[in-house]
């Protein structure tokens, strides 16, 4: 049982949720300290809301990488990077990861209840997981395939503040513009580096006629798409401390922003079209680190603030 428990937890790179839960938390702490436009409506902190938000993270995104898994086992197995995973190496059966996905999906839409009576994350918990678990049919009809995850990955801190701060949302819509610039951050930034991750199968996809920028443009076009997304990224971030007024981020955010803009710099500078082979440092490494340094900057300067 725990060999089987460790290749589910293998199956849905269980270690990456560390790219989408920081955003969800930096996103749910600012819902919890930016003062209300309504004054009589505060939001309060809550053991089961705060519960609510791991829940709802780990398990929106154990469904999107499972039916990912079920979708592309074929291409998985022909692709040679990837022929050895659970599924085309028979490590784990179809139907079993086909229940292990309508659990997830399942138990996502019962921790949305946690928030009640706020009713939206109930009532938007359906159509998350249609729109997560579309993203695998994206590399069939278009290469802005990793647009699609960038926005998936975007709902997590825009989803969080909806579910602290529904109340507010009801009363006062324009309360969610704070958080969507952190959202726009999440986007650049997750197109950016897939499309990284994506060069390692350019070739492939072109051969098997699936859809990405890659393919579509060449390592060369795919690699200097990527840098602008994530230049773009880096602009967005800190216009956050000016034209978000409401997060009070300054100096701090600033500060650390620019060591984010060194990390992406060096990011782009070990992967080159003419080798690949750092690509795990590229991507897991740096981008680990990249989520935890937004995190802990964004939390603590509005915290002294």
């Amino acid at each position: 049982m725990w060999l089987k428990f460790q290749r589910f937890l293998e199956l849905i790179r269980f270690s990456h949720t560390i790219f989408a839960l920081p955003f969800a938390l930096l996103a749910s702490f600012w819902a919890w300290i930016v003062p209300s436009p309504i004054p009589e409506i505060q939001v309060r902190f809550g053991w089961s809301s705060g519960l609510g938000i791991l829940l709802c993270m780990v398990f929106a995104r154990s469904f999107a990488m499972a039916v990912n898994r079920l979708l592309d086992r074929k291409w998985d197995g022909e692709n040679p990077r990837t022929a050895n995973r659970h599924l085309p190496a028979k490590l784990l059966g179809v139907s079993e990861v086909g229940w292990f996905t309508l659990l997830c999906g399942v138990l996502f839409i019962a921790s949305c209840m946690l928030f009640l009576p706020n009713r939206l994350p109930a009532i938007l918990s359906l159509p998350v997981l249609l729109f997560l678990g579309g993203y695998s049919l994206g590399k069939r009809f278009t290469w802005l395939v990793h647009v699609w995850l960038g926005a998936a990955l975007m709902l997590a801190p825009i989803c969080a503040w909806i579910a602290l701060r529904g109340e507010i949302l009801s009363q006062a819509p324009y309360d969610l513009l704070p958080v969507v610039w952190l959202g726009a951050v999440v986007l650049l930034w997750v197109s950016g580096f897939d499309i990284l991750y994506a060069c390692q199968d350019a070739e492939f996809d072109r051969q098997a006629g699936l859809s990405s920028i890659p393919a579509r443009f060449g390592i060369r076009g795919a690699l200097n798409i990527a840098k602008v997304l994530h230049f773009l990224m880096w602009l967005v971030a800190m216009g956050m401390t000016f034209w978000a007024p409401e997060l009070s981020l300054g100096l701090l955010f600033r500060t650390v922003m620019l060591a984010v803009g060194g990390l992406l710099i060096y990011e782009h500078s070990v992967v080159s079209e003419r080798s690949l082979d750092r690509m795990q440092l590229a991507f897991f490494q740096l981008n680990s680190i990249i989520s935890i340094l937004i995190l802990g900057a964004g939390a603590l300067d509005a915290w002294l603030k």
